[in-house]
């Protein structure tokens, strides 16, 4: 039993993680090694069993459908730990219970005990894998330490259920340590080819590392690549897969500014058929977040859950059994705490309206983390569909995301196109950005603008005189930097 105390606020513990390699500043590791981790999660005498969990990878959508699926668990009164990233506002966002913030106290407390494990116990172990002079060897990584964290705030804050989102693909991700009653994969693009491959299946490949043997598998639409090794990889670990496009239909879709309405049908018999859980294979069903792709994340996230609790009436371990016990005695309606959890879904930089505090006006200023090629057309189109074509892009990306990709889409759909930084926090090339879209959208309509802050304020006058709506996209980093200075919230990232 731990002791020692070394941290006294939230703030402390998450400068102290600061100072580990961060893959996502582009500092590297020695090697990418499950290995590290499983070490870790020993010496904390396995954190990542407290409670059944669902593990979440993909492309893009996993962030919506994991915080939906926080959201639904605790509308039907579980402690639900999420864990997710990036994260917008607050570096808590990534580890929280429910859609809030765990109690500061469990923060300090899994602090400490993360830190003894770090500093005492690992080096008394003497693990080759964290010598840095062995070639295989390298200290832990902020992203493996942050995994740790929220694993241990889980144990401390008696979590009745988590929802863990991987970070990067999925196979050698610190969140595979996990052995979750269900899988969720979202759909699969080119990202972090560098690391994860050049090709869809590649990419899927890594993706499909999570699968795990006999658990089943829900799985976002697919082009035919990366659709072959998801089944491929299930066949093989003999689970069972409910493909979005054979199992759910969307009708009576009704997207306005305000949200999301649709009715969702479910086509199998098994998609839930736990008697404690009443339930229907149709629902009416709102979100407050405009977009098809929403809504099919919303569906991905309702299908898991269901899964998910045919899963813990199906399996004798006492972990569930504790959460099926709970079930059965709170008299749980499924189909409310669906509707309930979804209609009042909240999450930073996903399509968020900032209007209502802008400060210079109500001209309409719509943010979104798309970052990915499909994710950026699909965010344009939305906007241009309830917003009008003309308006203004504020873009920033990262220099690992597909520029051109993300150009073709926004060409002829804006009147005035600004590139900035996206924040300090990932390594990009604006300059570059903005040659890439000044070709697909024209010089005249295309400005440099390096100072983000300089940027911001320049579109906000450009959209004033001109009575034009904007839209901030291609990076939660820079969504993140346009929150903060449109609504002049301090961005709470560790001092460094």
């Amino acid at each position: 039993m731990n002791n020692k105390k070394y941290f006294n606020s939230s703030n402390k513990v998450f400068s102290w993680l600061d100072k580990y390699i961060n893959l996502e500043r582009g500092q590297k590791p020695k090697s990418f090694l499950l290995e590290r981790m499983e070490v870790l999660t020993e010496l904390a005498n396995h954190p990542e069993r407290c409670a059944p969990s669902i593990h979440i990878a993909g492309s893009k959508g996993k962030g919506s459908v994991t915080g939906m699926l926080s959201a639904m668990l605790t509308a039907a009164g579980f402690r639900a730990a999420r864990y997710m990233s990036p994260h917008v506002v607050d570096i808590r966002e990534r580890i929280c219970l429910g859609d809030s913030y765990f109690d500061e106290e469990i923060y300090v407390s899994a602090g400490d005990e993360l830190r003894h494990i770090t500093e005492d116990l690992l080096p008394a172990k003497n693990n080759t894998l964290f010598d840095i002079n062995e070639p295989n060897g390298s200290e832990p990584t902020f992203w493996e330490l942050l995994t740790l964290l929220f694993f241990l705030c889980a144990r401390q804050a008696k979590c009745d259920a988590m929802v863990v989102e991987t970070g990067m693909g999925g196979r050698l991700d610190s969140t595979n340590v996990l052995d979750p009653l269900v899988t969720v994969i979202t759909l699969i693009e080119l990202e972090h080819t560098s690391i994860l491959g050049g090709t869809i299946a590649e990419i899927a490949g890594e993706k499909a590392g999570i699968i795990k043997s006999g658990k089943p598998l829900i799985l976002a639409k697919q082009n035919n690549e990366a659709l072959k090794v998801f089944v491929e990889k299930a066949k093989e670990k003999n689970s069972p897969i409910y493909y979005y496009p054979e199992i759910a239909e969307l009708s009576k879709l009704n997207i306005t500014k305000q949200g999301t309405e649709f009715d969702l049908s479910f086509n199998v018999n098994n998609i839930s058929n736990n008697s404690s859980t009443p339930h229907s294979a149709h629902y009416t069903l709102k979100i407050p977040l405009p977009g098809k792709v929403q809504a099919e994340n919303a569906s991905l996230a309702v299908a898991a859950l269901n899964v998910f609790f045919n899963e813990i009436s199906h399996t004798k371990t006492q972990i569930s059994g504790e959460l099926n016990r709970k079930l059965t005695a709170q008299g749980v309606v499924l189909d409310k705490a669906i509707r309930d959890g979804l209609a009042n879904f909240r999450i930073p930089g996903r399509f968020e309206n900032i209007t209502s505090k802008y400060t210079r006006g109500d001209i309409p200023f719509i943010i979104d983390g798309a970052h990915t090629a499909e994710s950026f057309s699909l965010c344009v189109d939305t906007f241009c569909s309830l917003y009008g074509e003309g308006g203004v892009l504020i873009f920033g990306c990262a220099a690992d995301k597909d520029a051109a990709a993300m150009a073709k889409p926004a060409c002829g759909k804006f009147s005035k196109i600004i590139i900035t930084t996206p924040g300090t926090f990932k390594i990009s090339d604006p300059a570059k950005v903005y040659e890439t879209f000044a070709k697909e959208a024209g010089q005249e309509k295309t400005e440099l603008v390096k100072d983000t802050n300089e940027a911001v304020r320049q579109t906000q006058c450009y959209a004033k005189e001109n009575n034009l709506p904007i839209l901030g996209a291609g990076s939660f980093y820079l969504v993140s930097e346009i929150r903060k200075i449109v609504l002049n919230q301090p961005y709470s990232e560790p001092a460094r």
